[in-house]
């Protein structure tokens, strides 16, 4: 089958599950640790792999895919460098939307938000859990910032794995967390014939969160 073929005529149904609003849970929060337990538990690739979408100071909106760390109803934290693009445009415009799809389950999860990083001593907590050539990473990778070749990134990896090589690893100044605090989400659960299940939830300027019912 050609490309455009396959582009134009591939076709799945989706047809596993329902989302019904007088069923799914009042608190988003709850509602996303019950789908998200049912992926990890399905053994999908990648469960906490979510894509988020920053926009920069000029209005340049950039998207790319990184990994939840720990979520509960304060919000939903990931780790990065602070000085990579997503981070500079986190600095300039604070609002930021995160994706979860897992097409096995025929579902996906949006949220948007603000962010702002996480305390110093969280940051530090994750960082020492992660593996140490990891730890070795964090300090050579200058994100996002232009790489002459491959060779330079090893050498450098060789240079700081042997600066380590003694001592306890520390975390960088220059990379830590985010805290995506949520006013909205939405939860899709694919259907037949793409009359698909859309519910969205709104928070209040009170706290309080809203549930309404989209067309697919």
């Amino acid at each position: 089958m050609e490309l455009g073929d396959y582009l134009n005529n591939s076709r799945k149904e989706y047809d596993l599950d329902s989302l019904d609003e007088l069923k799914i849970d009042e608190n988003p929060f709850n509602q996303f640790s019950r789908w998200m337990d049912h992926a990890i538990a399905s053994q999908i690739l990648e469960p906490n792999a979510m894509t988020l979408s920053t926009v920069s100071a000029d209005h340049r909106p950039s998207s790319r895919v990184v990994l939840l760390r720990a979520f509960d109803e304060s919000g939903f934290i990931f780790y990065t460098n602070y000085n990579s693009r997503k981070g500079a445009d986190l600095s300039e415009n604070p609002n930021a939307s995160i994706n979860f799809f897992w097409p096995d389950l025929h579902r996906q999860v949006r949220i948007e938000g603000t962010i702002s990083k996480v305390p110093n001593e969280i940051s530090d907590r994750y960082f020492s859990s992660r593996p140490r050539e990891s730890r070795i990473g964090a300090w050579v990778s200058d994100q996002s910032g232009l790489l002459s070749s491959r060779k330079v990134l090893e050498d450098k990896f060789l240079e700081f794995t042997n600066k380590f090589s003694d001592v306890d690893i520390a975390r960088p100044p220059h990379w830590g967390g985010y805290l995506i605090s949520p006013v909205f989400f939405e939860f899709w659960q694919g259907r037949p014939s793409r009359l698909h299940d859309r519910i969205v939830y709104r928070s209040s300027n009170h706290g309080v969160w809203h549930r309404s019912r989209l067309y697919p």
